[in-house]
């Protein structure tokens, strides 16, 4: 059986050359409208026309989210953004309003991937959006493997479903929390995940909040098998507003039980290393949604229990490597001694203590502050840092006794 595409999300270039580097076969981006990430940085057509280069030398897709619900004032510019898009040589557009894909369809010949936001969730709407164009199905997260593998097999349209991150408390996202707490449509791209706020009910001095709406954080690790079993073309990774720390972790993971399964390899002890590896990164408590069987009341996140922040702190990001150093980007301090590593796509990490760091211009440092540039000597880096490449992230083991519960996922 033909593996699964793997597909990951891009908050911005960075991290699309992060996520690429660390195995994933397509992107996922989002544009400067149309889309449900307004905040995010989003990329800009320049930023595309790199991305898309970028991409295609590594054999990589690119697609571009327009799955905003769009009011027809919204749609003044869409055409001539599309022939853009098609311009810059992106492989398929992801919609959700059928004005959208009228629109779209007028102004090119792009292919169309139905956003789970439309919560296509059988065949006979399956057959309904083939016959308007669509190409791809997204489903809904509440389908298990089996019936969109039955939706694949009734109408011969690519599927692709979630298999990791965050999971919106709306069915298929259709969630207007936002536009009530904030003032802000949350279908047309103004989320401002109210629901992972903490709650509070009642009048009691000291109130603990309770878990109103936040959903556990979803997982696949165990279902790689199924996927495959029942023809699902693509496994898609949630996060277009996470770090690339998140991104590559995820996207390594992924990459490696993809390919062990079609080599007969996976086995426990790889899914045991895929779990403590995607520990190592901020995330609710895991659990698999309705991937074999439908959610229950254990899918609500317990807000009152805080959220786990992972084992391991994003630390920085190779920009540059030259013939004696690697060049880094630190988004937190570091000290002399410290023990960090640099986590490759493939292979082992390159774990070492920091003996000997330099600023940017060559000159020692015993301390560097956040948002640094720093340059470690390569004779310092176990293997002499020879497999250390740019985009490649550095990740810090924190100690079990300083975690502590944080507000946000990085």
């Amino acid at each position: 059986m033909a593996k699964p595409e793997l597909l990951a999300p891009a908050k911005n270039l960075e991290r699309l050359k992060v996520v690429i580097t660390y195995g994933a076969d397509a992107v996922y981006v989002g544009g400067e409208r149309y889309g449900l990430r307004a905040r995010a940085d989003n990329f800009t057509l320049a930023d595309l026309a790199q991305g898309v280069a970028f991409a295609h030398r590594h054999s990589a897709k690119v697609y571009v989210a327009l799955n905003a619900f769009l009011h027809d004032s919204d749609l003044a510019g869409l055409g001539d953004y599309c022939r853009d898009l098609q311009a810059l040589g992106v492989d398929a557009v992801i919609v959700s309003d059928l004005g959208v894909i009228r629109e779209i369809q007028q102004a090119t010949s792009l292919a169309i991937h139905l956003s789970t936001q439309a919560s296509c969730l059988n065949s006979g709407a399956a057959n309904v959006w083939r016959r308007a164009g669509v190409q791809r199905l997204i489903v809904g997260r509440e389908l298990s493997i089996a019936e969109a593998g039955a939706i694949q097999r009734q109408t011969g349209l690519e599927v692709e479903m979630f298999t990791h991150g965050a999971m919106c408390m709306a069915y298929s996202g259709h969630c207007t929390i936002s536009n009530f707490t904030a003032g802000r449509d949350s279908n047309r791209g103004g989320c401002i995940q109210s629901c992972r706020l903490p709650y509070f009910v009642g009048e009691s001095a000291s109130p603990a909040p309770i878990p109103f709406m936040s959903s556990r954080d979803l997982w696949g690790i165990d279902q790689i098998g199924a996927f495959v079993e029942h023809g699902i073309c693509s496994l898609k990774i949630e996060g277009r507003m996470k770090s690339s720390f998140y991104g590559a972790i995820a996207s390594r993971v992924y990459r490696r039980l993809i390919d062990a399964h079609a080599n007969g390899l996976l086995d426990a002890a790889l899914l045991d290393w895929a779990a403590a590896e995607l520990r190592s990164v901020p995330h609710r408590d895991y659990f698999t949604g309705s991937l074999a069987t439908p959610a229950g009341p254990d899918s609500v996140f317990s807000q009152a229990a805080g959220i786990n922040i992972g084992t391991h702190q994003y630390l920085g990001m190779v920009m540059e490597t030259t013939g004696d150093a690697i060049v880094v980007h630190l988004v937190e301090p570091l000290a002399l001694d410290d023990e960090i590593e640099i986590v490759p796509p493939q292979g082992d990490p390159v774990r070492w203590r920091v003996s000997q760091m330099q600023s940017v211009i060559g000159e020692p440092q015993s301390r560097a502050r956040q948002e640094s540039i720093v340059r470690f000597p390569k004779d310092k880096i176990p293997g002499g840092g020879v497999a250390i490449a740019p985009f490649q992230v550095i990740r810090q083991a924190i100690p079990a006794e300083a975690r502590t519960e944080v507000g946000a996922i990085a």
